[in-house]
C-alpha cells in the first residue's frame, strides 16, 4: 500500500471516528512518515507485532487519536509505557502545541522515540528512559495536565499510579478495550479518591473492535 492511498485510509478512519475535533493539515502526511519510520525499525528492535498498512493504521494510528477529545486543550500529556509512541506521538501530530513527555522501560523504544521525533521535526517532545512508579520528582518527571496510557495496567493499577504525574486541576485519561460499566468505574475511581468526570464508548472504524475512553480527576 503506497503512502497516499495509506493516508486516504487514515483520514477515512479519522472520519468514520466522528471525533468532533479538527485534525491539522498535514495530520496524516506526519503519520505516514511516523509509520515509515516504525516499520523500518521494526526489522531490527521489536517495536510491534502489527505490521500490515492497514493494522497499523487502525490499531495504532486511530486507537490513539481517537483520545483527542479528552486530550484537547491541555498544554502538557504525559504518555507512561510509550512503547512505540502510541498513543502521544499521534495525538502530538494532531495538537502541535501540546508539551509531551514520553516515558518507556525499555531504552531501544526511548531510542525509536527520540529518532522520530527529531525526523518529524516535533517540538516539545521529550522521551525519557525510565520506569514511572509514582515517584514523579525521582523519575525526573513532570507534572502535566494529561496523564495517558494505552494497554499499559488494568484500570485499578492505573488509578493507583497515574495522580502522582498530575498538576493541579489535571486529568488521568484511561484508554480501555472492553470498559467496565459506569458504576464500576466510579467505585474503583473513589478508592483512589478520584471522581469519574466522562466515559465515551466506540467501536474501531474498520474491525469494530470496543474501545472506550474516560477521563478521572481528583475528587
Amino acid at each position: 500500500m503506497d503512502n497516499a492511498t495509506w493516508e486516504r485510509l487514515l483520514l477515512d478512519g479519522v472520519a468514520r471516528l466522528e471525533l468532533g475535533v479538527e485534525l491539522p493539515p498535514g495530520w496524516a502526511t506526519g503519520c505516514a512518515r511516523y509509520k515509515d519510520e516504525l516499520l523500518r525499525w521494526n526489522a531490527r528492535v521489536n517495536l510491534t507485532a502489527i505490521t500490515a498498512p492497514a493494522e497499523v493504521a487502525e490499531k495504532h494510528f486511530l486507537d490513539s487519536v481517537a483520545a483527542l477529545p479528552e486530550v484537547a486543550g491541555a498544554s502538557s500529556l504525559l504518555d507512561v509505557g510509550a512503547g512505540a509512541g502510541f498513543p502521544g506521538l499521534p495525538l502530538k501530530l494532531a495538537a502541535p502545541g501540546l508539551e509531551l513527555t514520553l516515558v518507556d522501560a525499555v531504552a531501544k523504544k526511548v531510542g525509536f522515540l527520540k529518532h522520530v521525533a527529531a525526523q518529524l521535526s516535533l517540538r516539545g517532545v521529550r522521551a525519557v528512559h525510565g520506569r514511572a512508579e509514582g515517584r514523579r520528582e525521582m523519575e525526573g518527571l513532570p507534572a502535566v495536565e494529561r496523564v495517558i496510557a494505552r494497554a499499559f495496567t488494568d484500570l485499578n493499577a492505573w488509578l493507583a499510579l497515574a495522580p502522582a504525574y498530575l498538576a493541579d486541576g489535571g486529568r488521568v485519561v484511561a484508554m480501555l478495550g472492553r470498559a467496565p460499566a459506569r458504576e464500576e468505574m466510579e467505585a474503583t475511581a473513589a478508592r483512589h479518591a478520584l471522581r469519574l468526570v466522562s466515559e465515551r464508548r466506540y467501536v474501531l472504524p474498520f474491525s469494530g473492535d470496543p474501545r472506550a475512553v474516560a477521563v478521572f480527576e481528583r475528587a
